[in-house]
This record gives C-alpha cells, structure tokens and sequence, in this order.
C-alpha cells in the first residue's frame, strides 16, 4: 500500500483559531484527568510523549502525576498556549514546536506516546505512526485516539451535545465536524492498513460512538 498522504495540515490552529480552543476545551478538565490516570497506570516508565498536544491540558495532568512530559506540536500559538498553561499550573511538563512526521526526539528515548484527537489532520499519517515507534523504547506503548469516518451524524450530534457547551458553539462544531473532521478521518480498515504499513503489529483498535483507540506496543 502506498503511504497515504494529504496535502493539507488541517485547519489553521495559529493565532485567534488556537486562543478559542484554549477556551473551548478547558472545560474537559476531567476527561484530561481520566486519560492522564489512564496512562499513568499503563506506562512502563515515566518518560511519556504527546504528540499534538494543542494548549496542552492532558501533558499538564500527565505531569502532575508524576510522568516526565514532554510534547510537540507543528503549531506554534499552541506551544505558546501550552507552555502557559503549565506555568500558571505549576507543572513541569515541556512543549516543543515540531512536525509529527519527523519528530524532534531521540530514538529510543520515551516510553509511552500519545496522540488525542489530531491524526486526522497529519499530512503524512503512517510517517508520523512510523515516528511514534521509532521513539519509543522497547516494550513501550503509543495511544492514537481520533474520530472514525464511519461514525454517524446522529452519533456526532449526541457527542457535541453531551459538551455541555452553548448552542452557538454546539452550531459551530456540528459545522465544523460536518464539514471537515468526518471528512478528514479515516474509516477504521484504513487505519489498520496504515498502522501495519508503518510497522506496528497486533494492535488493540478499540471503538466508540464517534471514535476509535489504537494501542500499539512495540
């Protein structure tokens, strides 16, 4: 299969698009806790990686229990963001601007990686799962969590009332899932193929009503 590639980034996390995301998601404090736990209790050892990380709640939460965070994100307003976020936190965790599909890490240097909520809008989707074995040490785990094409309007419609947010924004966020991330995500057969593609081997792919989870050891 040849490396499936887009010739966009997705949307333009920069600037004023980045600080409303800041705002939007930070009432998902308690999802962020619950996967930082999540983590925490799966990882190997302490070094973990987002890749991703927008204005970095989950890498500030992973921080907080103890795990040396470090993330990398291709936006550099998110990086800004994050770093903030951390300070006024009180966190250690670092952010660093860089590109999923050429990671600005050693090889061998972490132990769990993950990445919430973004592979849809990669450029070159099975170099950046390629990237994320290639930094994790042997025995470690990388996490993909994302959106599915094949979830349902009706599926979309439950998840983005069940925020809590206002109804301008509940309006704004069906547009943007119809119009751009279901288009963008991938069905869960193509993700298999490229998971296999960038040399991942028995994967546990999980679904939910709009998503999905790979976990992959190397």
């Amino acid at each position: 299969m040849a490396a499936t590639a887009k010739a966009y980034k997705g949307m333009g996390m920069e600037g004023g698009v980045a600080r409303w995301y800041d705002r939007t998601t930070r009432k998902d404090t308690a999802e962020f806790q619950l996967l930082a736990k999540r983590i925490a209790d799966a990882t190997t050892g302490p070094d973990v990686l987002e890749i991703a990380p927008g204005p970095g709640f989950l890498s500030i939460e992973m921080a907080r229990r103890g795990l040396n965070a470090c993330a990398v994100d291709i936006s550099k307003t998110f990086v800004e963001i994050a770093r903030r976020n951390a300070a006024a936190e009180g966190v250690a965790a670092r952010f660093e601007q860089g590109n999923a599909s050429a990671l600005p890490i050693e090889s061998a240097s972490v132990d769990f990686v993950v990445c919430r909520a973004a592979f849809k809008n990669f450029t070159e989707p099975v170099k950046a799962l390629a990237e994320m074995r290639r930094v994790l040490r042997p025995g470690g785990t990388a996490l993909l969590i994302d959106m599915r094409r094949d979830a349902s309007m009706a599926e979309l419609r439950r998840y983005v009332d069940g925020l809590g947010v206002n109804w301008f924004n509940r309006v704004f966020m069906m547009i943007v899932f119809r119009t751009m991330l279901i288009r963008r995500a991938y069905p869960l057969a193509e993700i298999r193929k490229m998971v296999a593609e960038a040399g991942w081997t028995a994967p546990r792919i999980d679904i939910s009503p709009v998503g999905f989870e790979a976990w992959m050891t190397k």
